[in-house]
C-alpha cells in the first residue's frame, strides 16, 4: 500500500537509508587494512525495485574504485566517502520532505479542510 501512496518516493528513501549505511561503514573502516569500499548505484536500485525486485539494493552494491589505491589495499578514500554521504544526505531529506508532505495533504482531505 505504502507503494502505491507514495509512489516512487517509498523507495527511494529505503534505498537512500540502505545507501547511508553503506557509505557510513566504509568512513568507519576508513584505516582498517584490506577494507573494500562499497556504495550502491542508486538510480539501477530504485530501477530494479520499480520491476518488482525483491531486495534491489543487494543487487547493484559496487565496490569503488580508488583513484589512489593504499598500500594496505584499503579502497576507502574519506573526502569522497563524506561528500557521497552529504549528497545521499540531502537526497534522503528532500525525499523526506516530499512523503510528509504527501501525509499532510492526505491529513488535511481527511479532515475535510
Amino acid at each position: 500500500m505504502s507503494g502505491s501512496l507514495f509512489g516512487i518516493h517509498a523507495a527511494a528513501l529505503e534505498l537512500r537509508s540502505q545507501r547511508m549505511g553503506l557509505i557510513a561503514s566504509n568512513i568507519a573502516n576508513a584505516a582498517t587494512p584490506g577494507y573494500k569500499a562499497r556504495d550502491i548505484d542508486f538510480a539501477a536500485a530504485l530501477k530494479a525495485s520499480q520491476s518488482g525486485e525483491k531486495s534491489p539494493a543487494d543487487a547493484v552494491v559496487l565496490y569503488r574504485q580508488p583513484s589512489m589505491p593504499s598500500l594496505d589495499g584499503n579502497t576507502v578514500e574519506l573526502a569522497n566517502e563524506q561528500v557521497a554521504f552529504s549528497e545521499n544526505a540531502v537526497g534522503y531529506s528532500a525525499t523526506l520532505s516530499f512523503i510528509r508532505g504527501r501525509v499532510e495533504n492526505i491529513t488535511r482531505a481527511l479532515k475535510g479542510d
